[in-house]
């Protein structure tokens, strides 16, 4: 059976404990395809297609100061409540209050919790009391060359990062979604540095996701916009996308 994604993270915490292990590993065969997760899924009918198409973990979007996705809370909570608990179910979010955040993920009742937005350390420690169980995942939008050093202070707070091309400081806030590929290399470095899995999005097609996975060597892959046609889950894409990671290799 599939490992839950309770057990994954746990997993590659201790196997980056021996960076010279995990090197060595990637230069062999044994390299494993990165985990899929379709982000921005809108109904049920979606989830059930990203399932029967591989994908191991669903993003269910909320309110947000932009971008592409967003339901509503009930809907998050229906299509999470028929998941199956080896599938991550991730609510992004724009909430970086401890108390708002665990209240919101109390409604939607999904099994990770994805901040979208800078949290601080403060409010990551009190969300580890309030919500235990619940793995916390920390978006990092690879504006430059800082967002280095600001990704490895928050990985020993949280389960997993996401790297992702928003920009947080515009006048009116890109918190993903945007279809932009970021610097790659920013990337790889936070991959290599950080004790705790790496989730890759930004801009990833079927076209550049081998590429991708192969300059980054992520834990998982995240789309949105490159799996879609006018907003709507394509299954043509979305074959094409599954397809490419499996292909994938060293």
């Amino acid at each position: 059976m599939r490992a839950t994604w309770g057990q994954a993270f746990r997993g590659w915490r201790v196997s980056n404990i021996a960076k010279s292990d995990m090197g060595r590993m990637r230069a062999t065969s044994g390299f494993a395809p990165p985990r899929v997760k379709i982000c921005c899924i809108a109904s049920r009918a979606e989830a059930q297609m990203a399932m029967e198409h591989g994908a191991q973990a669903l993003g269910l979007v909320s309110a947000m100061p932009s971008g592409p996705g967003v339901i509503d809370e009930r809907t998050i909570a229906e299509i999470a409540s028929e998941v199956p608990p080896p599938i991550g179910t991730f609510l992004l979010t724009s909430e970086t209050e401890a108390g708002v955040l665990a209240a919101q993920q109390r409604r939607c009742r999904t099994n990770t919790l994805q901040l979208c937005d800078r949290v601080s350390i403060e409010a990551l420690a009190e969300l580890r009391i309030m919500l235990p169980g619940i793995r916390i995942v920390q978006v990092v939008h690879i504006t430059g060359p800082a967002a280095v050093e600001e990704a490895l202070k928050a990985s020993s707070h949280v389960d997993a990062l996401l790297l992702d091309s928003g920009r947080p400081d515009a006048a009116v806030r890109e918190l993903g979604g945007t279809g932009r590929v970021h610097d790659w290399e920013l990337s790889r470095e936070i991959r290599d540095r950080a004790p705790v899995p790496i989730f890759l999005a930004g801009g990833l097609e079927p076209q550049n996701v081998g590429e991708a996975i192969r300059a980054v060597r992520p834990f998982g892959i995240d789309v949105c916009s490159g799996v879609r046609t006018g907003g709507r889950l394509d299954q043509e894409k979305l074959t094409a996308f599954c397809g490419a990671v499996a292909r994938a290799g060293p």
